[in-house]
């Protein structure tokens, strides 16, 4: 059966976060427009410093410090090679944690659909002020 769009996106979105390189937890997000990708992330360590897999995670107060999370690299892609994120939804395997929903509002992300719940309260605070829609993969329609 052909997936929806939502489920299309959000598969893609997993495929994206088996290259993750930073063994704690693989992300991936994708970004979109009008049904087109425009840009996709997973969490690795920024270019040209060591990934977690060959060097070990980097942790302070159980975070891992070596890697950038799968939002931000989406969103780096963009400024990259001038890829305007205005009005777009992203696709996240897991809910944005506080930093990544702020650049995800700064980059003009319309909406977010996740499928692993991450629950931050200022997270939904400012999402919601900012007025970007945040949507549980559960309750999409038509998804597999």
């Amino acid at each position: 059966m052909r997936p929806g769009w939502d489920e299309y996106f959000m598969q893609i979105a997993r495929t994206v976060a088996t290259r993750a390189t930073c063994p704690r937890l693989a992300v991936g997000a994708v970004l979109v427009r009008e049904h087109r990708i425009l840009t996709t992330g997973y969490n690795g360590a920024p270019r040209g410093v060591a990934h977690c897999t060959e060097a070990g995670c980097l942790l302070v107060n159980d975070h891992c410090m070596r890697a950038t999370h799968a939002e931000a690299n989406a969103i780096v892609q963009g400024a990259l090679h001038g890829v305007s994120l205005v009005g777009s939804t992203a696709y996240c395997t897991h809910q944005p944690c506080v930093n990544c929903s702020k650049l995800l509002i700064s980059a003009g992300i319309a909406k977010i659909v996740y499928d692993v719940p991450y629950l931050d309260a200022i997270a939904a605070e400012l999402l919601a002020e900012a007025g970007v829609a945040i949507v549980p993969f559960s309750t999409v329609e038509g998804r597999a």
